[in-house]
């Protein structure tokens, strides 16, 4: 299926509903230290209820080392800097869906050692500065998913 990567996460809950979403997707999720937060915190078992035990959650020191874990994935990474919009992009099971840490976003080089058509965007109305990070990722995973007419999905 599909890799979810939350690089340098901030925002308890925001990890948390991502939990949620890929125990009901089937992605797996990788959070890439540091972490704003310690993965037992109370808000972010909260925003995740009880899937927890449906995802493979993990951890890494870096991006580079969870790429080389994940058998160097074909990389989709989302950003309000780039020009391809996420529907335009042609999902495979296995690609890996990379979002930035909520107050920053993702580092321009880690964006640059992409090719240009794997640099997504969501579409905003005009003047706004971004979207949650949790529902982003909700959109662009279930595009994707859809895309493989949600295998494993009822």
């Amino acid at each position: 299926m599909f890799s979810v990567i939350l690089y340098e996460p901030e925002i308890p809950p925001n990890t948390g509903n991502i939990i949620r979403l890929c125990a009901n997707t089937g992605a797996s999720l990788h959070l890439i230290e540091p972490l704003g937060f310690e993965l037992d915190e109370k808000r972010l078992r909260r925003a995740g209820l009880d899937y927890r035990e449906f995802v493979n959650v993990q951890t890494h020191e870096s991006l580079e080392r969870c790429l080389e874990i994940l058998d160097r994935p074909r990389v989709f990474a989302l950003s309000t800097k780039n020009s391809t919009r996420y529907d335009r992009a042609a999902f495979n099971e296995g690609d890996a869906l990379l979002f930035g840490p909520e107050t920053r976003g993702l580092p321009r080089d880690v964006l640059e050692a992409l090719p240009s058509e794997q640099r997504l965007r969501l579409p905003m109305q005009e003047g706004n500065r971004s979207l949650n990070l949790s529902n982003s990722a909700a959109v662009v995973l279930y595009e994707a998913w859809r895309q493989l007419e949600f295998p494993g999905g009822s």
